[in-house]
């Protein structure tokens, strides 16, 4: 397949003094975009239905933040708007923008096929089956959040062993085998959806929606670490990510054993997903789009485009939840934000560069 992948392979000829200019200036390219993260993050804790200054922010920041700050000396209103309300949304955000956007790179990079994302295993499909179970039978089975991540995974791990044939997951058949268990999740939704109560159906349509409004200090230390770990590593392994995406005979003449470190980036890519699903709800399209958007704009080496990639899934979602919760009186659910925002560029990118971008 002719795509943006192989241009990994075709780096051998490039001296290393050009290297070393090409990778200082994604270097620099990551320091820009992580500026304006932390400018959007800044923006986002200001702007509100009740009205802050920046200062006003720094100044509760400072008390919570700074060994030995005083919050009883804060104005109480600021603290609990900032502290309480703002923040926990914005760090939540900031962690499930780039889980998903990470874990759409990897997904590509496994796959070799531009068009994947985080959720073509069925995540999606069995996190929103185990949400619905827990709101429609609360009284039987464990928290939603906890139902969520336990039927994402069971989902994966059973599109993973429905395509394991004679101890190989050959691609095609573990997209399909994705799409089949996807469907079947789906469609005991569907049967939930039609047993549920008024009630119980407007919470899972909800759900469903994806959103922030809920977001608690719980959930950020839940995520953001898991979240970090997975990340860290990922970077670290991201060199052999760009050896499998060049094809497994490639891989195996380097001494990569592809279906190894398939399984590795597959299971801890699968692992932020359903996490960040379990906890927010289903947010489509930053997994598809921030790889593209990354890979356009640094190129397609994976030590550079991941990171890449994170940052600006982190930016993207900082900026729905901004809009999600500032364009009307009653909160929009930040996926119908990202949904409306994300189609117009994949129309744009499509039209445009659809030869290059998708191969």
């Amino acid at each position: 397949m002719t795509s943006s992948y192989s241009a990994v392979a075709g780096s051998a000829e490039i001296t290393p003094a050009a290297c070393d200019f090409k990778e200082g200036r994604k270097g620099l390219i990551l320091i820009a975009l992580f500026s304006c993260l932390l400018l959007t993050i800044a923006g986002s804790a200001v702007v509100g239905p009740f009205g802050l200054k920046f200062i006003n922010v720094l100044d509760v920041l400072a008390a919570h933040l700074i060994p030995g700050g005083d919050v009883s000396a804060i104005n109480k209103l600021h603290n609990t708007v900032v502290w309480d309300i703002r923040m926990p949304r914005i760090l939540l955000a900031t962690a499930v923008g780039a889980a998903l956007a990470i874990s759409g790179g990897v997904f590509q990079g496994c796959f070799k096929n531009p068009l994947v994302e985080p959720y073509i295993l069925g995540a999606s499909s069995g996190a929103a089956f185990g949400a619905a179970l827990a709101i429609v039978l609360p009284a039987f089975l464990f928290s939603l959040q906890l139902s969520a991540f336990v039927f994402s995974l069971v989902a994966v791990f059973g599109a993973y062993g429905l395509a394991r044939v004679r101890g190989e997951t050959p691609i095609v058949t573990l997209i399909l085998a994705g799409v089949i268990v996807g469907a079947l999740f789906s469609a005991m939704l569907s049967i939930l959806k039609y047993l549920a109560a008024d009630a119980a159906l407007r919470e899972i349509v909800f759900w469903l929606m994806g959103g922030f409004y809920y977001a608690v200090w719980k959930d950020v230390e839940l995520v953001l670490p898991v979240v970090l770990v997975i990340t860290f590593i990922l970077l670290t392994m991201s060199w052999k990510l760009n050896i499998i995406s060049m094809g497994d005979e490639e891989a195996r003449t380097l001494g990569i054993n592809p279906e190894l470190y398939k399984s590795i980036f597959i299971l801890l890519a699968t692992l932020m997903t359903a996490l960040s699903v379990s906890v927010v709800g289903i947010i489509a399209w930053v997994g598809l789009m921030m790889p593209h958007a990354a890979r356009m704009l640094i190129g397609p080496d994976h030590r550079f485009m991941l990171p890449a990639a994170a940052i600006m899934g982190s930016l993207y979602l900082v900026f729905c939840d901004t809009l999600a919760r500032n364009l009307t009186t009653s909160e929009i659910p930040v996926g119908i934000i990202a949904s409306i925002l994300g189609a117009p560029y994949l129309i744009y990118l499509l039209r445009s560069k659809g030869k290059s971008a998708f191969g």
